[in-house]
């Protein structure tokens, strides 16, 4: 059997990495093109910058409401977990940031009310989407927890602060973090897979929620160095917010998500161009590529 006949997917044969990759997804993008993003991410910030700032501004407000709602309610112990499970439904949550993006690309009227009375034209589908990253955020949240529960047992939360001094002056503590900070992030790398495409392109066309996240794990996957490069991109950008005391999500809360619609735009198929449309490559284009 010559490899242009062999047929993939059987229960008895495994695919090497290149078999999963599909050329028609992949844009040959230089590792540093997030610069380019936050650049045109930027000038859309700039460009009518008060409705951005408001957006940002509620973020803010939204993320501070909840740290002090964990604290009046003692759940100071899923704080972190909490924090770090933000990445993970900010993407839904930049949706009217997307539309600003579209709409100064399109040449239309920019508002605060477009922004947040968001029509997408895959309607409810977009919302669906949202339930699902809401949900594994929470699964997230559980798993830190036993993760915590695991090293520590049942001793009490020693505080927000002592937990530097339990995390940083124990072996123990040590462990957890390593422990946690993997299982972490392979719960960001799932989702930044399945939103960072899926919610612009649920916005921008009329798809539903599973074909829009395989798409995008699929664009993820075919561009998969300068995605890395982008996610941590977003990651230091993030901390950079903490270490504001979330201050500074207020601006890089709205950059980010007018860059993540050019990376969007960068990356995404032409329409009908789903993974499952593209087909596999044939053996020569493979060899060619």
């Amino acid at each position: 059997m010559t490899e242009a006949d062999k047929s993939y997917g059987l229960l008895t044969e495994t695919s090497g990495i290149e078999e999963t990759r599909n050329r028609r997804l992949q844009r040959d993008l230089p590792v540093d093109i997030g610069r380019r993003w936050l650049a045109a991410g930027w000038r859309d910030l700039v460009r009518h910058p008060g409705p951005s700032l408001v957006y940002g501004a509620g973020i803010f407000l939204l993320s501070l409401g909840l740290v002090w709602l964990l604290g009046q309610l003692g759940y100071d112990y899923i704080l972190f977990p909490a924090l770090a499970g933000f990445m993970i439904v900010a993407p839904v949550m930049a949706l009217g940031l997307y539309e600003k993006s579209r709409a100064l690309e399109a040449g239309e009227r920019v508002s605060l009310g477009r922004m947040i009375f968001v029509r997408p034209k895959a309607g409810a589908q977009v919302y669906f989407t949202g339930v699902l990253l809401c949900l594994l955020m929470l699964l997230w949240m559980r798993a830190a927890v036993l993760v915590y529960a695991l090293f520590f047992g049942i001793r009490p939360f020693p505080g927000l602060d002592h937990i530097l001094e339990l995390f940083l002056t124990q072996p123990l503590g040590w462990a957890m973090l390593a422990v946690g900070t993997a299982i972490g992030g392979l719960f960001a790398a799932f989702a930044f897979a399945i939103s960072v495409f899926s919610i612009p392109m649920l916005l921008d066309r009329r798809t539903d929620a599973l074909t829009a996240m395989g798409t995008s794990m699929a664009l993820v996957w075919n561009n998969l160095v300068p995605m890395l490069a982008w996610g941590a991109v977003v990651l230091a950008l993030f901390l950079v917010s903490l270490a504001t005391g979330l201050i500074g999500l207020i601006v890089i809360f709205p950059w980010l998500g007018h860059a993540t619609w050019h990376a969007y735009r960068t990356v995404a198929p032409e329409p009908g161009e789903t993974p499952a449309a593209a087909g596999p490559v044939p053996a020569d284009a493979a060899v060619a590529g």
